[in-house]
């Protein structure tokens, strides 16, 4: 066999390790970023004296009577500044 085609191959199967690898990763970190998610949720939730029930109830009203873009927008806005600003202390 062609040693060209050898080496290609070889390459080839080392990059698709590599890429599994990765894929692998990526998918431990997708975890790792819905957990932190969640938990900030959670937090937001609880700082405003929420229970589990009164959430249910918000979301089934907005998935009713939606709110206006430029709102949602504005709110996560300000709430990503508040966040920031909570991580720093």
């Amino acid at each position: 066999m062609n040693t060209k085609i050898s080496k290609m191959q070889a390459e080839r199967e080392k990059n698709v390790s590599k890429i599994s690898e990765l894929q692998a990763r990526n998918k431990e970190i997708d975890g790792q970023i819905t957990e932190l998610e969640n938990t900030d949720i959670v937090g937001l939730v609880r700082e405003n004296g929420l229970t589990p029930e009164m959430l249910a109830q918000i979301i089934k009203a907005m998935q009713k009577k939606p709110l206006p873009v430029e709102n949602v927008l504005t709110r996560g806005a300000n709430y990503n500044e508040r966040s920031d600003t909570h991580e720093e202390n």
